[in-house]
């Protein structure tokens, strides 16, 4: 059995991700060996459920990305797998790269990175693929009356990520004048919350998506699920493929489907979400389909999955002693 040598980098707590991983390596007839990286990788569980680890970086250091280059030369890393958000730019930009050391990046085009990266240019690309999204102001605009509603609405940063700084106000006069970073102000929808997990081929198609209902979320992401095969959200997953250029592997976004409004999505991201894993137990096979492209072999991403798939997680522990 072939090995193949998998990498995730700012691994944190995905240790469901890697035994997605694992699982899917070993129904394409792989051994994999996974390696995981963290600024203190001591203190994370993914790293100490990997079976090597090391430190880096922070993943805005200017040296992060020549950190991992280096390492996957010297690992023959064959698959990275980046799992948040502020590393996404940088690796895209360096994709080629680590394809002439022979690490395969999982990642979108840089064209894709700038649009969910920026959530004020995120709902000018999908309100043009005719996606339905909520509307959307600078919060400069707001404050000074421009804008196209009162109220209540969603403060949001225009590059947040994980729910930081998000809050709701109730009308203008709520707005503070001292934010750190630009700020949107997004209409308050109400109704039933949804990821979809997606999974575009190399050049773009739409081989699956999974919706599921979010039950309950912590922290930003989903803490019990339900997957639900609704048709308006797969129609909409479409319009989302065919908005991001050079958009590949897994993705998600979130919708909330308001009673007065229909669904609307307001979030974009461009990797294996929290909540990839209950995509995976209904029978979506990304991670599958990721290492069968790696190998020369057709996709199997499908939208032959189970409906009313429930995950529930809890919290458990990894015990080590200090070196």
């Amino acid at each position: 059995m072939r090995t193949l040598r998998i990498l995730f980098t700012s691994a944190g707590r995905r240790v469901e991700l890697i035994n997605c991983f694992r699982e899917a390596a070993e129904k394409q007839g792989f051994h994999a060996e996974i390696h995981a990286c963290d600024l203190m990788p001591e203190l994370s569980a993914a790293c100490l459920s990997a079976d090597i680890s090391f430190a880096v970086p922070r993943c805005t250091d200017p040296g992060y990305v020549t950190s991992l280059l280096d390492y996957c030369s010297y690992a023959r890393i064959d698959l990275l797998v980046p799992t948040i958000d502020t590393e996404l730019e940088q690796l895209a930009h360096a994709r080629s790269q680590f394809a002439q050391i022979g690490t395969e990046v999982h990642i979108s085009s840089p064209a894709t990175i700038d649009i969910v990266r920026d959530k004020e240019l995120t709902v000018e690309v999908l309100r043009a693929m005719g996606v339905p999204v909520p509307r959307t102001s600078r919060i400069e605009k707001m404050a000074n009356g421009d804008g196209c509603w009162e109220g209540p609405f969603f403060v949001k940063p225009v590059a947040g990520s994980a729910s930081r700084g998000i809050a709701v106000l109730e009308g203008p006069h709520q707005i503070r004048n001292d934010y750190e970073e630009p700020m949107l102000a997004q209409e308050l929808l109400r109704g039933d919350e949804y990821t979809v997990n997606i999974y575009l081929s190399d050049d773009g198609v739409l081989l699956s998506a999974v919706p599921h209902r979010r039950l309950s979320i912590r922290a930003g992401e989903v803490e019990k699920g339900r997957t639900v095969r609704e048709t308006r959200f797969i129609e909409i997953a479409e319009k989302v493929a065919k908005a991001l250029p050079g958009a590949r592997g897994a993705l998600c976004f979130q919708l909330i489907d308001d009673p007065s409004r229909g669904p609307c999505v307001f979030e974009i991201n461009a990797r294996f979400g929290g909540g990839y894993p209950l995509a995976d137990r209904a029978g979506g096979r990304f991670a599958e389909s990721l290492i069968a492209r790696l190998a020369g072999r057709g996709e199997c991403a499908t939208m032959d999955w189970r409906e009313d798939v429930v995950m529930l997680r809890y919290d458990s522990a990894i015990f080590h002693d200090r070196p």
